[in-house]
C-alpha cells in the first residue's frame, strides 16, 4: 500500500499547483450548465464571475482564513458579486471560531442599518449558510460618542453579546444605505480575546495545500448553487414573484428581509412595468436588477437598483419602476445596461406586512400612456 503523500511533498513535486489548476481548468463546466444562456456576451460574463469567484475564495481560503487572528474584509463589492448582492450594502465577513471568543469594537456611524451574524457557512461544500446568532445595532448599547463594543462566544456575556453555536464558523456583517453620499459607515474590527502577545504562523505548505483546494470547492459549489437558483426563477419569467423564505435563510439571507426573486427576459421593443401599490412601513425596500449568473448589474455606472430614498412616488404612495433598454417616460428607470435577460430581485426590510409587487411586459411605445410618467 503507498504511503499519502503529504503536503510539503505535493508542493516540492508541484502537485498542489497542478491539481489546482486543473481543478479550475473543470470549473469552466460551469458555464455550460443546461438552462444558462449560451450567447456569447452570457458566456462572457459567466468566465468573468468565475474570475470572480476565484478572488472570493483565494481571499477567504489562502488570505484570510485564520480563525486565530480574524479580519473583517469585504467579500462582495464593485467587482465581485455574487448570490444577488445588494448594491446598498457594505458587506463584512471574517472567519472564526466557537472555541474562541472575540471582541468587536468601533464607531457606529450613521448608515441606515447595521447587522451582525453569527453562521455556519458551508458554500465551500455547497451546503448553504445557517445563521446562528443575531444582533441588531438598534437593539445594542451604543455609547453617546457613537463607539461600540461587542462580545462574539458560546457562552452568554453581560451588554452586546453575538452568540456563537458549537458549528460556528464565519462572522457576517451587514451594513444598508439609504444614501450613500451622505451616510457614513460603520468602522469596525474583530480581534480574539488573548492574542495582545501572539502573532500569526508563516505560511506552510499544510496551508496553502488545503486554502487552494477550498478555493476551487468554493467556486464549484458557490457557482453551481447559485446558477441552479437562477434557474428555478424561469417558471415565474417576468414577475416578481415571492422566493421560498426559508431557502433564502438557509443560503445566508438576512432575518429582517422578505425576498421576491424571478427571471426577466425583453426583447429589444419591449420593457418590464413593475408596480408596488401598497409600500408597508419598513426600514427601507430595494429593487435590483442582475444578470443569469446573479451578479447585480454595474451600479457604478448604470441606475440598475432604486431603494426606499432613491425612488419617486406615486401621488398615492405606491412606486412604479421600469426597466427598459432606453430611458421611459417614468421616473424610476432601471437600466438594462446592455442585457436582455437575467434575474431581479425585490426586498422588504424590516416590514411587519410584504404585500405583492406586481409585474408586466409592455411594448415600450405604451409606456406614455402608463403609470408613473413624470409630472
Amino acid at each position: 500500500m503507498n504511503e499519502p503523500v503529504n503536503a510539503e511533498q505535493r508542493v516540492m513535486d508541484g502537485s498542489t499547483w497542478s491539481d489546482f489548476c486543473d481543478a479550475l481548468k473543470a470549473a469552466g463546466a460551469l458555464v455550460d450548465a443546461e438552462k444558462a444562456p449560451q450567447d456569447a456576451f452570457t458566456r462572457a460574463e459567466g468566465y468573468r464571475y468565475l474570475s470572480r469567484m476565484l478572488r472570493a475564495g483565494l481571499e477567504s481560503f489562502l488570505e484570510a482564513g485564520d480563525p486565530r487572528f480574524p479580519e473583517l474584509r469585504c467579500p462582495a463589492h464593485e467587482t465581485i458579486k455574487l448570490g444577488a448582492d445588494n448594491p446598498d450594502n457594505h458587506y463584512q465577513t471574517a472567519t472564526i471560531d466557537p472555541q474562541y471568543d472575540y471582541r468587536i469594537t468601533g464607531t457606529r456611524g450613521t448608515v441606515n442599518y447595521l447587522g451582525f451574524g453569527t453562521v455556519i457557512n458551508r458554500y465551500s461544500s455547497g451546503g448553504g449558510m445557517k445563521t446562528d446568532g443575531w444582533l441588531d445595532s438598534r437593539d445594542m448599547e451604543i455609547n453617546p460618542d457613537g463607539t461600540l463594543e461587542i462580545i462574539v462566544s458560546q457562552r452568554q456575556q453581560p451588554g452586546n453579546w453575538l452568540p456563537m453555536g458549537p458549528e460556528t464558523n464565519s462572522l457576517n456583517v451587514r451594513q444598508t444605505f439609504q444614501d450613500r453620499r451622505n451616510e457614513t459607515r460603520a468602522e469596525i474590527r474583530i480581534e480574539r480575546l488573548g492574542a495582545e502577545h501572539e502573532r500569526p504562523d508563516p505560511l506552510s505548505p499544510e496551508k496553502l495545500d488545503r486554502a487552494l483546494q477550498g478555493a476551487v470547492q468554493f467556486i464549484r459549489s458557490t457557482t453551481g448553487l447559485f446558477e441552479g437558483w437562477a434557474a428555478s426563477f424561469l417558471p415565474t419569467l417576468n414577475q416578481v414573484a415571492p422566493a421560498d423564505q426559508a431557502f433564502c435563510q438557509a443560503i445566508g439571507g438576512d432575518p429582517n428581509i422578505y425576498y421576491f426573486h424571478s427571471a426577466w427576459a425583453l426583447a429589444p421593443d419591449e420593457a418590464l412595468l413593475i408596480e408596488a401599490p401598497v409600500v408597508p412601513a419598513c426600514q427601507t425596500w430595494n429593487f435590483v436588477l442582475q444578470n443569469w449568473w446573479m451578479e447585480s448589474l454595474d451600479f457604478r455606472y448604470h441606475q440598475i437598483h432604486f431603494n426606499k430614498h432613491t425612488a419617486t412616488y406615486e401621488d398615492d404612495g405606491g412606486v412604479v419602476i421600469v426597466v427598459a433598454h432606453e430611458q421611459p417616460p417614468q421616473a424610476n428607470w432601471v437600466e438594462t445596461a446592455g442585457h436582455h435577460s437575467g434575474t431581479l430581485c425585490w426586498r422588504w426590510i424590516g416590514a411587519s406586512e410584504h404585500p405583492p409587487v406586481h409585474a408586466r411586459v409592455v411594448k415600450f411605445s405604451e409606456l406614455g400612456t402608463l403609470p408613473g410618467r413624470r409630472r
